[in-house]
């Protein structure tokens, strides 16, 4: 064989050669491919029922803050009734026990200006106006 024959058949080795490589390379690439997709299949069937368990969890955590924050506002409306409530019942206590109290004191300051106006009249002391001076202190209501 010449030279040149020798080259050409080293040529055509070697392409048929880089061509048996590319043919393997590509067979080796779409198993890894396949590999690849049976795993994600494998994460994805696994991690749906995650995910279902974790959006049932967001909605029943959102469903509780709503209700606390539901609760909550009644408890402050209950509160808060409860407190003008107190503030009405202290408000009418005290005009039932400090109305008749004022009536009470003005009735006995009365009762004493009468008595003093008596004794006055019987001992004869009266002031520069025909009244006695204790006369006018007992009728004073302060």
């Amino acid at each position: 064989m010449k030279a040149p024959d020798l080259f050409l058949a080293m040529i055509a080795v070697a392409t048929a050669l880089m061509a048996l490589l590319q043919v393997g390379a590509l067979v080796y690439a779409g198993r890894l491919a396949r590999r690849w997709q049976k795993i994600a299949d494998d994460v994805e069937r696994d991690v749906k029922p995650l995910i279902a368990r974790v959006t049932a969890i967001s909605a029943d955590a959102a469903r509780v803050a709503s209700l606390a924050s539901a609760q909550a506002e009644r408890i402050d409306r209950l509160v808060a009734d409860l407190a003008y409530r107190a503030e009405q019942t202290v408000a009418e206590v005290q005009s039932a026990i400090i109305a008749p109290a004022r009536e009470g004191r003005a009735l006995v300051s009365g009762l004493r200006a009468a008595l003093a106006a008596l004794r006055g009249l019987r001992s004869g002391h009266t002031g520069a106006s025909g009244r006695g001076i204790d006369d006018e202190d007992a009728l004073f209501i302060g």
